[in-house]
């Protein structure tokens, strides 16, 4: 009898990061449970990057844990894919020299059924297989509104569309979790409300378990579309809830505004 498929689920147990005297993270725990979107807010300089750096092994925590999928995540950038988890940049970081298509093939390469020596010797294997690939990018280009950039060069395109072109990129690898680095920078109202609806889809979608971690400025978005928000402040968690406990907890006001917060208050939102 064949035992269940794990559940996506991430879990960041007491995550510290310093560097030298600087405390980057402070402690911070929190989960992404399949199938939900969260989204993780705070001032500038709040740690956010770090997290996400941690999560993708580009940073190693200096105490702390994470899991994965019920097992221990030790992340690195080059296995992440392997592991399920796909990222996207702040900046698109598409191939200046590769098409909009071609991009977004790059990030199946994993999925390749051909060989190393089929592929060498463009035996009938690897072109089904290349063609297969073909089809499948330029699937997602469709179901992100670009399939007319298909074969158009980065540099060309608006930046709204190389933005989705990125996350064709991430999505044709089918993550368990999709780590989304400020997806709405640079966008405007018709776009990010695009945006919107595709995030809130993903986890729904029904093709793949799949969970959403958000860094994002623009709160508009992040209130319309996460499950939970956790609040970072130098390095430290202060609040973590729905969207409507967030929006209303004095502490995370001061954290934006500087605002004075009575005592019991930091007191609840102490993690």
């Amino acid at each position: 009898m064949n035992s269940p498929a794990p559940e996506s689920r991430l879990s960041v147990q007491g995550v510290t990061v310093r560097f030298g005297g600087l405390t980057a993270l402070d402690d911070v725990s929190f989960e992404v449970a399949q199938g939900h979107v969260v989204g993780v807010i705070g001032p500038n300089g709040s740690g956010k990057t770090t997290l996400f750096n941690v999560i993708c092994g580009f940073v190693r925590p200096t105490s702390g844990s994470l899991t994965w999928q019920g097992k221990t995540l030790r992340p690195r950038p080059d296995r992440l894919v392997r592991a399920g988890i796909a990222r996207t940049l702040q900046s698109v970081g598409l191939f200046e020299r590769l098409t909009a298509l071609e991009n977004v093939m790059v990030g199946a390469a994993r999925a390749r059924k051909a060989g190393f020596a089929s592929a060498l010797f463009a035996l009938p294997r690897s072109d089904r297989d290349e063609q297969r690939l073909r089809d499948e990018a330029l699937d997602w280009l469709r179901r992100l509104d670009v399939a007319d950039a298909a074969n158009r060069l980065p540099g060309t395109l608006p930046y709204p569309v190389q933005k989705r072109v990125s996350l064709a990129r991430a999505l044709i690898s089918r993550p368990r979790l999709l780590l989304l680095d400020e997806p709405a920078g640079g966008l405007g109202a018709e776009d990010m409300t695009h945006l919107a609806g595709l995030i809130r889809g993903l986890p729904e979608a029904g093709e793949w378990p799949c969970s959403v971690l958000l860094v994002e400025h623009h709160m508009d978005l992040v209130m319309s579309v996460c499950d939970q928000v956790v609040v970072l402040d130098f390095g430290r968690l202060v609040a973590s809830g729905t969207p409507d406990d967030v929006r209303s907890d004095p502490v995370v006001a001061a954290a934006y505004l500087g605002t004075d917060v009575p005592a019991e208050a930091e007191l609840r939102a102490t993690p």
